[in-house]
C-alpha cells in the first residue's frame, strides 16, 4: 500500500478479529518503529509489546476501554527521560513517540491491521502492570489486530482552515 493510501485509509479501530497477529508482520511493524526520527537519533524510548491476554487485560482494566482487552497484541510507548526539553520548548518525549507510534499505526494499515491510539490510562497503573521504571513515562498505548470493523472516515477540516503562508 502506498504511503498516502495508508493514511487515508487509517481509521480508530475498536474492534477486533480473533486471529493473531503473525510475529513476521509484527517484526516489521516494530521495524517501522525503530526506523522513526527522533531528536539528535537519541531514541529515548522504549516499546513494550504485550501478547500476554492476562497482561492485556491487566492493561485495559487501566483503560477503562474494554475493547483494549480485546487485541491480540497492545504496544506501550515509553519515554525513557522525560524531563528532556528541546531548545524550543517542547518536552521531546513527546515528539519523539508521537512519531513513532504514527509511524507504527501507519505501517499497521499498510499490513491491512487496525489500531487505535489510547492516551486515556491510568499512568501509574500501567506502569506499574508492565513493570515500567518510575523515572519514565507512558505516551501510548496502541491495541492492534486484524479489524472487525470499517468505519467511516471522520470529517476533516479543508487545508483553508488548518494551513497559512509566510506569518499565521
Amino acid at each position: 500500500m502506498h504511503v498516502m493510501e495508508a493514511i487515508k485509509e487509517r481509521r480508530s479501530i475498536r474492534r477486533f478479529q480473533d486471529r493473531p497477529v503473525e510475529e513476521k508482520t509484527l517484526g516489521q511493524l516494530l521495524e517501522a518503529v525503530r526506523l522513526a526520527p527522533s531528536a539528535r537519533n537519541r531514541q529515548e524510548w522504549r516499546f513494550v509489546v504485550i501478547k500476554d491476554l492476562d497482561q492485556i487485560r491487566r492493561v485495559a482494566a487501566a483503560t477503562g476501554q474494554p475493547f483494549v482487552g480485546t487485541a491480540p497484541v497492545v504496544i506501550a510507548g515509553v519515554a525513557l527521560n522525560p524531563e528532556r526539553v528541546m531548545g524550543c520548548g517542547v518536552p521531546t518525549y513527546a515528539v519523539d513517540l508521537t512519531i513513532a507510534m504514527t509511524h507504527l499505526v501507519l505501517a499497521a494499515t499498510a499490513f491491512g491491521l487496525g489500531a487505535c491510539w489510547i492516551g486515556a490510562f491510568d499512568q501509574e497503573e500501567v506502569k506499574r502492570i508492565l513493570r515500567i521504571p518510575p523515572a519514565c513515562k507512558v505516551v501510548a498505548l496502541m491495541p492492534l489486530g486484524y479489524p472487525a470493523e470499517q468505519p467511516e472516515a471522520r470529517p476533516r477540516k479543508p487545508l483553508a482552515e488548518i494551513v497559512s503562508y509566510d506569518s499565521f
